[in-house]
């Protein structure tokens, strides 16, 4: 028999508000994107036929430049909210879990870098 109460024995277990931040930037990036998606794709059908040149004086010009980084940011950081409240749910080995984290993590972060470089060499010339 323990002498602690209900509250004393889940008391350090978790906060319940943790949550609550992922949740609420996993909406701001989803908001976020849809404007930016809609510029993208509008972008790319009055792109559709034009040659390379064309296309990398389109992503060099300063304004499409920050958008575009905008929107490859935002979209990593919407991708790796998604996929790790999936892993969280469905990954149920913690060693796995962890692993799968920490693999979605750096490569969220490496692809996004290389995004953001390819962006900057395009926007700065080669």
């Amino acid at each position: 028999m323990s002498l602690r109460t209900p509250l004393g024995r889940v008391r350090g277990l978790g906060s319940a508000k943790d949550g609550t931040h992922h949740w609420w930037m996993q909406r701001v990036t989803a908001v976020a994107l849809v404007p930016l998606t809609i510029w993208f794709v509008a972008s790319l059908v009055a792109l559709v036929g034009a040659d390379y040149d064309t296309v990398v004086a389109w992503i060099g010009q300063p304004v499409v430049a920050v958008l575009l980084i905008l929107f490859l940011f935002t979209g990593f950081y919407h991708l790796k909210l998604g996929l790790q409240v999936v892993i969280e749910d469905y990954v149920h080995g913690e060693g796995a879990k962890v692993a799968c984290q920490m693999a979605l993590t750096f490569g969220c972060i490496l692809v996004g870098a290389l995004s953001l470089f390819a962006v900057l060499k395009i926007a700065f010339g080669n």
